[in-house]
This record gives C-alpha cells, structure tokens and sequence, in this order.
C-alpha cells in the first residue's frame, strides 16, 4: 500500500473542490500527483510563457501571483488552487508565481481536469466563483458580527475606443493596426455590429505556425460569433462569462446583443489591472508589509480606489467600509511594527483607539490623526505609561510619513492627556459629564465617538459602560449635550443665501463640514445616546433611528440622504483638490449641486427643530 498516496487522499478530502468528488475519484488523482519543493522566491512560473501540463495545489506555505508590473494580486496559502485558469483557457500565464515562502506544492496532471474535476457540476461551479469572487470579511469590534462586502457588484472598467476593422481587412493590416494602438485584440465589424474578434493567441496559434497566410483576410482566423456582454456587466459576471467560454476578450454592447453598436471591449487583463487595487487584496499586503514606504505606497492605491469607486457611483456607505477597514489595517500594521521596533512587548494590554470621524468609520480622505491610548490599570500606571507614549510617538510619526497630518490641537496618543489607563479615562469622563461647560462638551463630541483599532477592546467598552452610567447619573448633561448640537444653525442667510466664511485664508468659502455635516453627526450622536443606540457611524445611526421612531422616519431618512450627499461632495471636492475637502469654492458648483446642497440644509433644519422640542431647549436659549 503506498501511503503517501493515502495522504495525499486524506489532504484532498478536506480541502474544496476536490471535497466534492467520491472516494475513488479523490484517490485516482492523489496517484497521479507530483510533490514539489520550493524555496523562497523560486519561480514556479512566468508570465506571458506557455502553459504547464498541470495546475498546483498548495500543501504547505504561501505563493504569490504578480502581474506585469512585479504587483502583488493575489496570495494562496494552504488548500489553494493556481494555475488552473491559463490551462482552462489554453492560453499563456496572464501573471507570474513566486514562492513566498519555502513551499510543498502537489502538481496535478491536466487530464485529471478534464477526466474528473470538469464533469463534477459542484466542482466547476466552485472553481468558477472561487476565480471570479473578490470578497472581504472583517470583524466589527462592536458586535463581533462579520460583515462581508463584496466587488460583485462592481461594473466592469473597459475600453471605450476598441480597435476595429472590416471582414476584408488583412491579417496584416490588422496586425500593423494592433501594434500601432497597442492592444491585444481587434474586434471585426459590419455595420458598426461586431461579427468577429482576433487576439494575440491567434497570431501564434494560427500565423505564427503557418497555417494561415498574413497576407489573408482577417475573416479568415476571426472568432465568430463574438461573445458580447452588457455594457453594464460587472467584475465577476465578466470572469465568469471568460472562464466559461475559455475567453480572454468580451466584447461590450449596450445590452449584451450582437446586434447592437460596439461600446468597447474589456479583456482578462483589464480585469487583472482591477483585481491589484482590489480592497481583499490591498488588506494582504498591508498585513505583509514591513516598513512606512510599503505602506505609503499602499494607501496611495486606496486612494486610486475610492477615485474608482466615485466614478463608478457606488453608494457612500458601501463606499466608507472599504476605506475605513483599509485604513484601520494599515494602522494596526504600524502599530504591529512599532511593537517590534521597540522589541518590548506591551507591559498591559490596551486599546489603541481613533476618536471623530475615524471612530465613526467616516474618514475617507487623508485627513489629520485623531487618536488615544486605553491602558490596563496596574500599580505601574507611570512606568507603563512611558511605554506606551513611546509607543505612541513612533505610531503617530509613521502615520504622519505615510499621510496622515498631526492634529493641530495635540489630540492624539503621544499626548499624555490622551494616554491614559482605563480608571482614568473613566474619571476623565466623569469630569467632563460631571460640568457639562463649553470646553467639556467639545471633548465629549469628540471622545464620545471612539473605535478599538488595535488591541483588546474590552477595555473600551468598559470605558463605553462608565459613559453609560455617568450620562444616567447627570441626564442634565445631555440637554447641554442638545443645546451644543443646534449651535451651527442651517447655513442659509435670510436671502436663501449660503453662509461663507468671512475671513482667513478661506474667505468666501463654503465651510461643508463644520456648517453642513457635524450638525447631522452631532444630533445622530445625541439622539442615539438618548435611545440608546449603540451604532457609532452616522448613516449607521439614523438607519437605526428610522427603526427606534418611525414616527420620524420622513425626517432620519431626510438627513440619511443628506449626509450621503455631503460625504460624496466633501470626498470628491477633496480629491479635486488633494485637500481635506472641508472648504469649497461654491463656483466650482453648477445650479444643479447647490440645489442639492440646499435640501440637505433643510435636514439639517428639520432634525434640529426635533432636538430642540424633544430637549426642550426653549428654557435653556
């Protein structure tokens, strides 16, 4: 009996797709398998060379797939198939492999494909979505609930100048044309409907070999019918179409018809050039960076990212998830690296945690730092604390060199003031609920609205739970708290007018988050404490406000939509102008938009009028 056979058998059970298949099927392909040993950075194979007779699995370690830029796309770790998608396709390798760690792959035969896997409806069907899904699931401190986003919904990004010829065109010709435009394909027209399409695999398999004269038509060699797509498809719709017709290039029309007017063409690299600004992707290599540089470089790709995911009109919210989780891992990452360079490890445990619009998971754009530190209580309070400032001024520098300012007010974990350990914390709370003055409510707008980023979150929530209490032992607090939401009023003059600053360097600016946007998030947070909601992002908050009163429902849904208007203005604005996008020039505005900015100022004057009667703030004005 030859037991590595069986052992190989046991690994393939436990492991999709191969978990589907009988018994007997799992133990022909475990004889027919190879075992391969790699070293690290060995190459297993290149990209744009010819197919390999088998496809890999990964028994032990980890291998990176890179596309032609040396960028990483993609990392299969134990149990994950490569390879397979060039052989399917019998094509050239569309991206390089490289071990990243000493690696045992097994090396499977191609006729195993074909033979058993590809007749196994569970095992095609998973191989397909296993190729054309990019999904995320993190953890939300809060609920420890997993919320999963995924790129399906993603519309494709294609080419809308497609290169073109007619049936009596020459291969040549149309060669010469591909080369002079530098693409991959060349779609075949008639009437302006596609009837054709040529690729580089057809140059080799076809001209190169001799089979086909370069002097003849392109009618020729073409692939007809041409596989046409909606030009509304998306990312994973389009792999999977690909995969299943053992194609590289879709042809875009407006509604998928053949018989429509060619929009563009999108091909398998498109999707690859998509797939490396892919957030699942982005998080891995932040998890495996190991300096500032790396990281800089991969918060400059979010942001190309959030640029796309303007552009395509995805919803904000969907939008925020993607970017806060983004930045909440490259934090986490230099605090991770922080930790090793100071090759001590934290005396306590603690949380590490972001205050404002990044405890709100609000922040898309690279805005100044707004953080503190929750440590343990022990005896060495004082001792501990020098660690964790320590700490605390490597982390906020490196946030600093990859683009995030130092707030000008000091708010942050290198401030003693904001290093603190949980007793204290919780007598800081105390004072400022305690004396409900001007300078303590702003801090309480601030600190209210707090989010674990790295380490143990516990220790926030007890801080949570201290809030809680003091807020029932003060309700007084929380009509200062209402009376200090209704200080912005809507920013309208008596002439329907909008508010503009009147001096500084921002003169005749509009002032988009302190006149528009923390209205909505300070009366989102003051009602949510008053009902007690737990949510702490803003949308999140008057979703479940909608809930909780739906006798307000006209109103919560008003200033939902609001804030999504003005969160995609501030963020697009800001882009615009790589800046904050905290000030806007209202003639950069067309008539449209600053209709649009002017309901959202009803909102604001509609859930004003709901605090000032539900507080009762009449007797305190």
């Amino acid at each position: 009996m030859n037991t590595i056979t069986y052992r190989i058998k046991d690994f393939l059970k436990e492991n999709h797709p191969f978990s589907f298949l009988t018994s007997d099927e799992q133990f022909l392909i475990a004889k027919n398998i190879t075992i391969r040993y790699y070293e690290v950075n060995e190459l297993i194979f290149e990209i744009e060379k010819p197919v390999n007779t088998h496809f890999y699995l990964v028994k032990e370690g980890a291998v990176g797939l890179y596309a032609q830029n040396n960028q990483l796309t993609e990392q299969c770790d134990e149990g994950d198939l490569f390879g397979l998608r060039a052989i399917i396709r019998k094509d050239n390798y569309k991206l390089t492999a490289k071990a990243l760690e000493e690696c045992i792959l097994y090396t499977i035969p191609f006729e195993m494909y074909d033979e058993i896997l590809s007749i196994n409806t569970e095992v095609t069907q998973f191989i397909i979505s296993n190729f054309a899904s990019n999904l995320i699931a993190y953890e939300k401190h809060s609920d420890s609930q997993k919320t999963i986003i995924s790129e399906e919904e993603l519309t494709a990004k294609y080419s809308k100048n497609p290169v073109t010829c007619v049936k009596e065109t020459t291969i040549k010709e149309a060669a010469l044309l591909m080369t002079e435009r530098k693409v991959g394909s060349i779609i075949i027209q008639e009437n302006n409907f596609p009837i054709g399409i040529i690729t580089d695999k057809d140059f080799r398999t076809k001209i190169a070999t001799g089979k086909v004269e370069i002097s003849s038509v392109v009618n020729e060699i073409m692939s007809s019918p041409v596989i046409c797509v909606s030009e509304k498809i998306t990312v994973a719709e389009a792999q999977i179409v690909m995969l299943k017709n053992k194609i590289t290039h879709l042809c875009i029309t407006k509604s998928g018809k053949n018989k429509e007017e060619i929009k563009g063409v999108l091909s398998e690299y498109d999707i690859i050039l998509i797939r490396e600004n892919n957030p699942s992707v982005l998080i891995k290599q932040i998890k495996r960076s190991h300096s500032t540089e790396e990281l800089k470089k991969i918060r400059i790709q979010a942001s190309e990212l959030l640029k796309r995911y303007l552009f395509q009109e995805l919803d904000i919210d969907f939008i925020c998830k993607i970017i806060s989780e983004i930045n909440q891992v490259i934090t986490a990452r230099i605090i991770e690296m922080a930790i090793e360079k100071l090759n001590q490890k934290p005396p306590v445990l603690f949380s590490w945690i972001s205050l404002g619009s990044q405890g709100r998971k609000e922040q898309l754009l690279l805005t100044d730092q707004d953080n503190a530190i929750i440590f343990e209580d022990s005896k060495n309070n004082d001792e501990n604390r020098w660690y964790f400032l320590r700490l605390a001024e490597i982390v906020t520098q490196n946030l600093h060199e990859i683009g995030f300012e130092y707030c000008p007010a000091n708010m942050m974990a290198s401030n003693k003031e904001w290093c603190l350990s949980t007793n204290e914390w919780k007598e800081k709370y105390h004072s400022w609920i305690s004396k409900p003055i001007p300078e303590n409510i702003l801090f309480c707008t601030i600190f209210f609205d707090i989010e674990t980023i790295f380490g143990d979150g516990k220790l926030e929530k007890e801080v949570q739970n201290s809030i809680e209490k003091y807020l029932q032992v003060y309700p007084i607090f929380t009509n200062f708290l209402a009376l200090n939401s209704t200080q912005n009023p809507p920013p309208l003059g008596f002439f329907r007018q909008f508010l503009l600053e009147e001096s500084g360097e921002q003169k005749e600016q509009f002032d988009i988050k302190s006149r528009a946007m923390m209205p909505l998030v300070d009366a989102a947070r003051l009602l949510s404490i008053h009902l007690q909601i737990n949510e702490k992002n803003t949308l999140a908050r008057f979703r479940a406000l909608i809930m909780k009163e739906p006798q307000n429902e006209e109103v919560y849904s008003m200033c939902f939509e609001a804030f999504k208007t003005l969160l995609k203005y501030r963020t697009k604005y800001g882009l615009l102008k790589n800046n904050s996008g905290r000030f806007i020039d209202l003639n950069a505005l067309n008539k449209s938009e600053k209709l649009q900015l002017k309901v959202c100022f009803k909102a604001v004057k509609e859930i004003q009028s709901v605090v000032v009667n539900r507080f009762k703030l009449a007797n305190f004005m």
